[in-house]
């Protein structure tokens, strides 16, 4: 797609045309009740829906593969919108970005959902980033494989350091892609350990099929 590669990702006839979930306004929403007796969270939400062949396929692509930091800019300028828009993330005290292996760090050269972060403050949300959730192994890849065996690859998968700084904190987890929560649920399992007063996720799009 060639119009990911201008300064604007795409046009903005084409993200009016983007697939919103809008499930920021909806109790009990599919995100939500991926965690529903897996994980303690307050509230969840993606932007977009994914699907394959798709305009956020390619953004995603773009910014996972391609190291276009332009695409995960406009993913968090998305995010931000929503995020300043809704009472229920209006008293996050951090933003927690899903870390990666050291590996795909040296590939790609950042951490998409960092960079992520970074757009979503640089857009208006102004709460800090806590980058003291970090791997401790490389995990194998979980594009084909169901929630068990997400979960089963992911056990273990975090560490915390600095937890004290969380401690009765509102936290907010922010990733690019859910599909089954595995890797959602191991990072919030980790962080419970720092005791904090709420955990929410929030990521920028939805793999359902």
């Amino acid at each position: 797609m060639d119009e990911l590669h201008r300064e604007q990702i795409i046009c903005e006839a084409c993200e009016t045309q983007l697939p919103f979930t809008h499930f920021e306004q909806m109790q009990n929403n599919p995100i939500e009740k991926i965690f529903w007796g897996r994980a303690n969270i307050s509230n969840a939400m993606a932007i977009l829906f994914f699907t394959k062949e798709s305009m956020v396929q390619q953004i995603i692509f773009e910014l996972k593969y391609q190291q276009n930091k332009k695409a995960g800019y406009l993913l968090g300028r998305l995010m931000a919108n929503e995020l300043i828009n809704n009472s229920k993330y209006s008293q996050i005290d951090y933003l927690i970005p899903i870390p990666i292996s050291k590996r795909k760090l040296k590939k790609r050269g950042f951490n998409q959902s960092l960079i992520i972060c970074e757009a979503i403050i640089a857009n208006g949300y102004q709460v800090p980033i806590f980058t003291g959730l970090v791997t401790l192994r490389e995990g194998a890849t979980q594009t084909h494989k169901d929630r068990l065996q997400r979960s089963a690859e992911t056990h273990s998968l975090f560490s915390l350091i600095q937890f004290n700084t969380l401690k009765g904190k509102h936290l907010l987890i922010i990733d690019d892609v859910i599909t089954t929560g595995a890797t959602l649920e191991t990072a919030c399992a980790c962080l419970m350990q720092a005791q904090p007063a709420s955990i929410q996720i929030a990521t920028a799009a939805y793999t359902y099929y």
